[in-house]
């Protein structure tokens, strides 16, 4: 009995161990295929990252959602949902495991949402209390059984979309995970949503900032290069816009056919010269476009040797179809001058007027005219007057961009202290630009060193020598 007791223990204690030694090789297999899922879930979200940082297209990164959302999950299929302009719910991307059901999947989920039809609310955004609604048609076309769950994408904390992922085994199970990550890969898609929508914005805004550019040279190129040579008047003129393309005009034309050919030379001519100043209501490219128009209408009527004021009545009557349904009016201040006689004749059409610094008496007065807005009565009538310059005196053309400067309390910068000024610059300035420097400067102390006027800003300084 001894003897057959013997070989019996080695064998149960194979036994033991080999019962001990199952269950620790099944939870060593277990841990490594989660380690595995675990490796290939942070695989696909990785390759994800690198798709949305690399791809330029948004449809190309769309397809990918579909197939990333079912991988991560181990579901059968997932669905991308867009919301369009005009409302409509579309499937935009779809990814299905069985080839042979796609066909008929994809059917069903553009049935389904093509009874969904959004409302716009306030904001220009849609309503998502339709995605219950979606719910319900998706179980409706696809059959009770089919397990669905559904996140939404949000841009900007408005959804601009659902990210589905389905399943039609009963035994899936939509556990925490699972639902973390198909949220996650709804983060990602509404990133790369987002990150579209801003280069189309920024291509669109090189865009206009290029005709900006474009607009800003061709008004740059209208202005006078450099002032003429009149005999006996030195001039100085700047004009500084508030954005590119502004509406300050300003002008020298010569009023005779027989010198237009030496007008911007060191030729001096003896014929009238016309120095204009002008200033469209509002700034940018709509001010901008008007005032080129008005520019090339001034230049033909100054041509036909008209009296200031008829000149400004011809612009007003021509300008006025126009202008009328613009909401868009011009001050414009005509002025003619004679070398021969140091005679000033003008006319106003409510702009500022320019500010006259008596050498002799060491005073200031203003050149106006009773005048209505050119664009604002087609039956506006303007007046004639002259003014006989002395040497030493000095005259100052300037836009309301200005007066109107504000500094960082609010005040203005207005006409007085513009005349304190000039007075103290006509004093103690020996030519035409330095006036103009120095006014300017006095301008940007005010509103402060750094910062930038809200209107454009006009200049021109005429000096009898």
């Amino acid at each position: 009995m001894q003897v057959s007791q013997v070989p019996s223990q080695p064998t149960d204690s194979n036994s033991s161990s080999a019962n001990d030694v199952t269950p620790i090789v099944a939870l060593k297999e277990l841990v490594a295929r989660l380690h595995r899922e675990q490796n290939k879930i942070q695989d696909l979200l990785s390759s994800l990252g690198f798709a949305l940082r690399s791809f330029n297209n948004l449809n190309q990164f769309l397809e990918l959602i579909p197939l990333m959302a079912t991988r991560v999950t181990d579901a059968d299929g997932s669905a991308l949902f867009i919301y369009k302009p005009n409302g409509q719910v579309r499937l935009e991307q779809l990814h299905w495991q069985n080839s042979r059901q796609r066909k008929n999947i994809r059917k069903a989920l553009e049935t389904a949402s093509s009874k969904i039809k959004l409302l716009p609310n306030s904001n220009n955004t849609h309503n998502s209390n339709s995605i219950g609604i979606l719910d319900d048609q998706m179980h409706h076309y696809l059959g009770p059984d089919m397990q669905i769950f559904g996140t939404a994408i949000l841009v900007k904390h408005k959804e601009r979309g659902w990210l589905y992922v389905l399943s039609s085994h009963s035994e899936y199970s939509w556990t925490e995970t699972r639902q973390k990550l198909v949220r996650l890969v709804a983060d990602q898609t509404a990133v790369a949503i987002e990150n579209d929508e801003l280069a189309v914005e920024l291509r669109e805004k090189e865009r206009l900032d290029q005709e900006l550019e474009i607009g800003a040279e061709i008004q740059r190129r209208l202005f006078p290069r450099q002032c003429p040579s009149i005999p006996s008047i030195t001039i100085a003129a700047r004009c500084k816009p508030a954005n590119r393309v502004g509406g300050d005009y300003y002008d020298f034309i010569p009023t005779s056919n027989n010198h237009i050919t030496s007008s911007l030379s060191k030729n001096k001519d003896n014929g009238k010269w016309a120095l204009v100043i002008g200033d469209v209501m509002g700034k940018g490219v709509p001010a901008g476009l008007i005032m080129t128009m008005m520019r090339g209408m001034l230049r033909g009527e100054v041509l036909h040797s008209h009296t200031p004021a008829r000149i400004l009545q011809n612009l007003n009557r021509v300008m006025y179809v126009d202008l009328e349904n613009s909401n868009r009016f011009v001050t414009l201040f005509y002025s003619e001058y004679d070398p021969n006689s140091r005679t000033l004749y003008y006319s106003n059409a409510a702009h500022n007027p320019p500010l006259w610094w008596h050498a002799n008496t060491k005073t200031v007065s203003r050149l106006d005219t009773l005048g209505m807005l050119i664009g604002l009565d087609v039956q506006s009538q303007y007046e004639d007057a002259q003014a006989h310059l002395e040497p030493g005196d000095t005259i100052i053309y300037y836009t309301d961009g200005l007066t109107d400067a504000a500094a960082a309390d609010g005040n203005r910068f207005d006409e007085e202290n513009l005349i304190s000024h000039l007075s103290f610059a006509c004093r103690y300035c020996s030519s035409t630009q330095e006036i103009l420097d120095y006014l300017f400067d006095q301008v940007q102390k005010f509103i402060g060193a750094n910062k930038q006027s809200n209107d454009d800003m006009t200049l021109v300084v005429l000096q009898v020598r």
